[in-house]
């Protein structure tokens, strides 16, 4: 018992001794980690729930199953958020930029896990939703509540909720570099080096763990049968200028 009171004191006498910059490179590991196992959650929770509607509530494997189905896994999504949550959790993306503008990017604690319980009841009933937004909202609400732990400012807080939903989408996709895109254009993180550098190792933290923990099956597999030449690079430019148009 004496050693288990030892060691929250040695925890912070470890902190105490760490710069702002390396509690902050501390705090992107940590938060890579962790969306990663969320992920990983999350998507088995998922496979879980449709597996159990699908053997134990679709005996007859009627077309009545496809209509009343999702429509239940919806009121059992609502109840939980009504009754449980007691709290809005939709809208993860804009819930994540409203805590950056309003909130000193703190998102609840809460954030962590019910977005990922809501979810895996909705898509496991056939509900028409993704699992993209309630990821990172799950993935940013652990970054930001590891920096208030760290004791951090402002500025890193928003930076470790931007690690978080990095790392969620690179653990989910097994992507880092997705992960570091959307961090950058969707919630509109800085792109300088002080903030390149704790993406990465969010990412790269996530992206590895995934690996381990979901092994190397990919979602999308592709496999380019024609080599690239550099007369076609003209029609490149032109598909990315319409594209983004």
């Amino acid at each position: 018992m004496k050693a288990l009171k030892i060691i929250p004191g040695f925890i912070n006498d470890f902190l105490s001794c760490l710069s702002r910059q390396r509690k902050l490179y501390l705090g992107s590991f940590m938060v890579g980690l962790l969306s990663a196992l969320a992920a990983a959650l999350m998507k088995n929770a998922v496979h879980f729930t449709a597996g159990f509607v699908a053997e134990h509530l679709n005996p007859g494997r009627g077309i009545l199953f496809y209509l009343v189905i999702p429509p239940a896994g919806l009121i059992l999504t609502y109840l939980f958020v009504k009754f449980v949550v007691k709290d809005d959790i939709s809208h993860g993306v804009s819930r994540i930029l409203q805590s950056f503008s309003r909130g000193k990017s703190y998102l609840k604690a809460h954030n962590i896990w019910t977005p990922i319980v809501a979810s895996s009841i909705t898509i496991g009933f056939g509900g028409s939703v993704g699992a993209e937004a309630p990821i990172v909202l799950s993935g940013s609400a652990i970054g930001s509540n590891i920096g208030r732990k760290l004791g951090l400012s402002y500025r890193y807080i928003t930076l470790l909720a931007g690690c978080g939903a990095a790392g969620a989408i690179a653990g989910i996709f097994k992507a880092p570099v997705a992960g570091i895109i959307f961090a950058i254009e969707v919630l509109m993180l800085d792109m300088t080096l002080s903030s390149i550098v704790p993406l990465l190792i969010s990412t790269v933290t996530a992206s590895t763990v995934a690996w381990l923990l979901m092994g190397n099956s990919v979602l999308l597999s592709c496999t380019l049968k024609d080599t690239f030449l550099l007369k076609d690079l003209p029609w490149y430019l032109v598909l990315g200028i319409f594209t983004g148009l």
